[in-house]
């Protein structure tokens, strides 16, 4: 274990996220990570299984005496985004990640940090490790790929939990209680294209934009930072119209739930128009850095020559269509809450564009915490690309959380914190995507609510979480489960 994880408190909760960090876990490459959970309560002699849909369940049983007290399951989900900085050379599906302190905060060296949801995950490690806590029945579930399709919460099948309180450890600002979450769905499209030729004398190059911070596509969409696909096709729509600029392949995000933090194109223009070119790059460069001043400051645009294929361009008339498709798409917030202070109600997250060897794939990810809204915004992303000739559908529907005030837990947690800090916790909701509006659709009358500690840049490599506020989020768990 790095010495400096190894003096941070509580101990019983980081020497298990030091554990987790050296165990690959990406979407859908979870086998490691399953094997080690379910290894993980088999060798404490409790209770193990492994469902159909790749959830581990452990349980553990009450304090003495504390048999006949409700059930209470604790729930999170064992996969992370896979985040790295360009040229980090990170595998994630074999590489532990290199984490290290700096100030008040623990982070990892270019990657994301898995603390969404490795730190919620730890603390359940610790507590059904734990001798000392005082607690009723205990179940631990942890669900199956929750970032790239939440499979495991849908494929729980009814009947299996036994618990009557389900305390989700997912949140993301230690003091507030979540008991509300958006749904979502993704918009699909795909576009074909006729490929052509290049005449010899064109040059190649390739157009980067990096720097941007990116995040969350549900916590950050409303702060305003860069979308990389979003500013590389406003750069190429001016380059086509005003010196014919041609396109080979469009390399643009790779996460529905992040905001792009990258986009790569390889374009080609006349020999004639490179200076053009690079005098374009280098106007969208005071452009953009304007724009994002506070936001994005570190936005940067680089051209680079290179070989110039002469074959599998994109015709000019169908790279004009995706353009002004993709330039018309929407992507941030589009609605705030009627009910609930600052908080977002719906968005979309203009999140992938990939165009290669004849074919364009655009992928969305709209949020809402009303479902009709977020039905509406996938109807008009789909009449959108349509009118420029892809086909588009809708997949991966989930229903968000309804925020039930009258809750018992929601009551009794906010009770204990109280007690332990001396002051309120918030009570709110979030528009990122929880697992409980799902699993609650197979346990209607399981209580629910969500807490974790202070988690700042999730979905990115900047990905970081607060020292201090995981000591106040394991004794707030520890306090709730002894009053229960």
């Amino acid at each position: 274990m790095s010495s400096e994880i190894e003096r941070l408190t509580p101990a019983v909760v980081w020497r298990q996220f030091h554990r987790l960090t050296q165990i690959p876990r990406p979407s859908r490459h979870e086998t490691e990570v399953r094997d080690f959970l379910a290894a993980f309560g088999k060798d404490r002699n409790l209770e193990t299984l492994v469902d159909e849909a790749g959830n581990v369940i452990i349980r553990k049983p009450a304090t003495v005496g504390r048999e006949k007290r409700p059930g209470v399951i604790l729930q999170g989900h064992m996969d992370m985004v896979a985040q790295a900085n360009a040229g980090s050379g990170h595998d994630f599906t074999r590489d532990p990640l290199r984490t290290r302190v700096e100030g008040d905060w623990v982070l990892a060296e270019g990657t994301t940090l898995g603390a969404d949801n490795g730190i919620g995950v730890a603390a359940i490690l610790a507590a059904m490790e734990s001798g000392d806590l005082v607690h009723g029945p205990l179940e631990a579930l942890f669900t199956s790929n929750e970032e790239s399709g939440m499979d495991g919460a849908f494929g729980l099948k009814p009947g299996l939990l036994r618990g009557e309180i389900l305390i989700n450890t997912d949140a993301e600002q230690e003091g507030e209680l979540c008991i509300g979450c958006a749904g979502g769905a993704n918009v699909n499209s795909t576009l074909a294209y006729r490929q052509v030729c290049i005449e010899k004398d064109w040059v190649a190059c390739r157009v980067s934009i990096t720097g941007l911070r990116g995040g969350h596509s549900g916590v950050d969409i409303h702060r305003g930072r860069g979308n990389a696909v979003s500013l590389l096709f406003r750069l190429l729509k001016s380059a086509v119209l005003d010196f014919s600029l041609r396109i080979y392949s469009v390399d643009a995000g790779n996460l529905r739930n992040a905001i792009p933090r990258e986009a790569f194109a390889l374009v080609a223009v006349a020999d004639r128009d490179l200076t053009r070119l690079q005098a374009s790059i280098d106007r969208w460069q005071s452009v953009f850095a304007a724009e994002l001043k506070y936001a994005d400051p570190a936005v940067r645009i680089d051209l680079q020559t290179i070989e110039t294929p002469l074959n599998g361009w994109m015709d000019p008339s169908d790279a004009l269509r995706l353009m002004h498709a993709v330039c018309a798409c929407p992507s941030g917030v589009f609605r705030m809450s009627d009910t609930i202070p600052d908080l977002v109600e719906s968005s979309n997250n203009l999140a992938i564009v990939a165009a290669v060897e004849g074919k364009i794939e655009i992928r969305n990810l709209v949020r809402s915490s009303v479902d009709s809204a977020r039905d509406d915004i996938c109807g008009k992303l789909m009449s959108l690309f349509t009118l420029a000739g892809a086909e588009s559908g809708c997949d991966g529907h989930y229903p968000g959380w309804k925020p039930d005030l009258s809750s018992s837990i929601l009551k009794l947690v906010r009770e204990v914190y109280r007690e332990k800090f001396g002051r309120d916790a918030a009570t709110g909701a979030i528009h990122a995507g929880l697992e409980c509006g799902i699993l609650r659709a197979a346990y209607p009358d399981v209580e629910m609510i969500s807490f974790g500690p202070t988690i700042r840049y999730p979905h990115s490599p900047g990905e970081r979480v607060e020292i201090a506020s995981v000591d106040r989020f394991w004794e707030l768990l520890v306090g709730v489960l002894a009053k229960v």
